[in-house]
This record gives C-alpha cells, sequence and structure tokens, in this order.
C-alpha cells in the first residue's frame, strides 16, 4: 500500500475525538481490527502532531490479552477495571463480543455500558454485540440489526427492541448497531463522515481498498440470493418470473393467479418460504435490481425507473432515499465501478 498523503484541513482545529472500542472477549477479532483499521487510518492522512481521533481498545477482562474466536490474541490498550479508575471522556463507545461470549455476557461490563451510555456522544455494536447493548437496556424502543443468523433470537429474547435484519448498520439517535463481521467497516466508515465529511470516508476507503463503501441501508445479502431457498418449489419459479417481469405491474391478485391459488395461500407460502409476503418480495427484487442497474451504469434514471417497474423518477428516488439512505445519484457515485462511473446518467434535480 502507498504511503497516504498527509492532510491539513479545518478539521485539525476540532478537539480530538477519544474512540474507545470495548472487546467482551472471547472476541471476534475482525469485529475488533476492522473499525480500529478505520480510525487508525484516517488519523494516518492527517498530520502527525493533530490526528482526529484517540483509539483505544479496552479488555472488559481482568487482563489485557485477550482471547479471540480464530485463537489469535489481542492486546488491549488498558481493563475495565483501569478505565473505571481513570473516568475520561469518550466520544465514541464501540462494543465488541464474540459468538461464543453470547451465552456469558460480563455483567459488570453491561453495567457500565449503561451507565455511559448516557453521556457519550455516540454508542454502538458492531454484529453479536447487539445482544450485549439490549441486555444493558440501551435498546429498548429503538430499531436495531445484527447478524441475519441470530436477528430471530434479537427478536425473541428482547422483544422492547424493534429489530430490522436487512441493513448493515442502523442509527437510532446516538445508538448505532451493525450487522455481522466486515459490516463493522461499514458502520466506522459512516461515523468518519459524520466527523470529517465524505470525502475523507471515501479517501480511507480507497486505500484500504474497499471495493464498495455500503450506505447502512444496504441489505445484508440478496434478495435473489434468499430465493433460493425455495429451490423445488412452484415459488422459486416464480420468484424467477417476478424478476423477469419487473417492468409490469406485479399485484398480490395477480401473482395469485399465476400460482393458481388464493391471495392467503401465497402470502402464506412467502411468510413460510422467504419470510416476507409477496408485496415486500417485488418491491426488495425491483430495488435491488435497481441498484445493479446504477452500478452498471449507461442508462438513464427515466430507463432505469421504467425497467424495474417504478411508476415514476419520483417514486425510484423516494424508494432510495427511504430504503438506502441516499438518492439515486450518491449511490450511483459510491457503487459504479470507476470506468462506468462517467456513464451513468442520472440527477437528483
Amino acid at each position: 500500500m502507498t504511503t497516504p498523503t498527509r492532510l491539513q484541513t479545518r478539521a485539525l482545529h476540532t478537539p480530538q475525538k477519544r474512540v474507545v472500542i470495548l472487546s467482551l472477549p472471547p472476541v471476534d477479532a475482525l469485529d475488533v481490527i476492522g473499525p480500529a483499521e478505520v480510525f487508525s487510518f484516517t488519523n494516518s492522512l492527517f498530520a502527525a502532531d493533530a490526528p482526529p481521533y484517540r483509539l483505544e481498545l479496552i479488555s472488559s477482562s481482568a487482563d489485557v490479552q485477550m482471547q479471540s474466536g480464530t485463537g489469535i490474541g489481542l492486546l488491549a490498550h488498558k481493563t475495565l477495571e483501569q478505565e473505571r479508575r481513570d473516568d475520561l471522556p469518550i466520544d465514541t463507545l464501540i462494543v465488541t463480543t464474540g459468538w461464543k461470549t453470547l451465552g456469558h455476557l460480563d455483567q459488570s461490563a453491561l453495567t457500565w455500558i449503561q451507565q455511559r451510555s448516557t453521556d457519550v456522544r455516540r454508542l454502538c455494536s458492531i454484529c453479536v454485540a447487539a445482544f450485549a447493548l439490549a441486555t444493558a437496556g440501551v435498546l429498548d424502543g429503538r430499531r436495531a440489526t445484527t447478524h441475519w443468523g441470530v436477528a430471530q433470537e434479537l427478536t425473541e429474547r428482547y422483544p422492547k427492541v424493534n429489530v430490522d435484519p436487512d441493513p448493515i448498520w442502523i442509527k437510532d439517535g446516538n445508538v448505532y448497531t451493525s450487522a455481522g463481521i466486515s459490516a463493522g467497516i461499514d458502520l466506522a466508515l459512516a461515523l468518519v463522515s459524520e466527523d470529517l465529511g465524505d470525502a475523507i470516508a471515501m479517501e480511507v476507503a480507497r486505500n484500504l481498498v474497499l471495493f464498495l463503501r455500503r450506505p447502512g441501508g444496504q441489505a445484508q445479502f440478496s434478495v435473489t440470493l434468499q430465493s433460493q431457498r425455495t429451490a423445488g418449489s412452484g415459488l422459486e419459479e416464480l420468484c424467477v418470473w417476478i424478476s423477469e417481469h419487473l417492468h409490469t405491474e406485479l399485484t398480490v391478485e395477480m401473482l395469485a393467479d399465476r400460482m393458481s391459488t388464493s391471495v392467503r395461500t401465497l402470502i402464506r407460502q412467502f411468510q413460510k418460504g422467504l419470510n416476507t409476503t409477496p408485496a415486500k418480495y417485488v418491491e426488495d427484487v425491483r430495488l435491488e435490481a435497481a441498484c445493479r442497474a446504477f452500478e452498471m451504469g449507461g442508462r438513464s434514471m427515466e430507463e432505469i425507473a421504467c425497467r424495474c417497474g417504478y411508476n415514476s423518477v419520483d417514486v425510484l428516488r423516494k424508494a432510495f432515499v427511504r430504503r438506502l439512505g441516499v438518492t439515486p445519484k450518491e449511490y450511483a457515485q459510491r457503487f459504479a465501478s470507476q470506468d462506468k462511473t462517467s456513464l451513468v446518467t442520472v440527477s437528483d434535480d
């Protein structure tokens, strides 16, 4: 990797932000290292005497030597007990843990998280650490996400939490939750963007050789991929047919007629096979197809809207903002490969 260019910006005149990654070991190593690399590399872009972040890794155990699920040890800067004694201000608190830890979360650490949640500017969880925030009561009444594989368990164990298993990260007030593994990197980039601007976050992503910088509303995995779970059923054939006819009207009644069944039965089949409704599935497939079209480039917004079954450009734009948190133009700028960016003919006007 090439040496990053040092930057002198107005951000250097803002107070340094203390970012604390609290780990409840054994941790999933990438949940810790991924976000840490984002903040560390951001610091490297600035003059050495004024990095924007002070990054510290804290272990909830009695030892700074932390176990990880990979068997590779991590070394924290201090223990939680030392942090309690120092009682320094925290700007951003990021909680990490591991799949093996969920059954025995450190209660004293959870109490500390709950106490600090009232005075930190941002409180975040990576992957299954959402369970730590939920157990601490921080997610009550909030919308949150976690790894899709345990989203249902989070819903059942904590009914006061509004769990959404689809997005890669969610912001609700000053609390941020993210999905599995690499989503922690996306969340960290979003935090950098909030603090220092999108240009800096994009520069970090480019230097870390990330293929995409994903907005929070991006789905954890492909809708089309999910539909393959129904292989061998009539529902699979219907899903393929839907993807080939997005430009047409696709009402629930029409889909039921095609399956030679009732609307009620079709809804029940979608709930059982894909854990969604026919209408929601069509909406998701249309959005995914539009995203792919913008990534490929070369088509106008009007043409993409028509091909994907949106009644107007305005409807398409509203769908992007509502579901992904970005406009089609912003999405195209972030996701189209560099050699095709110039081919994307899209306007937010």
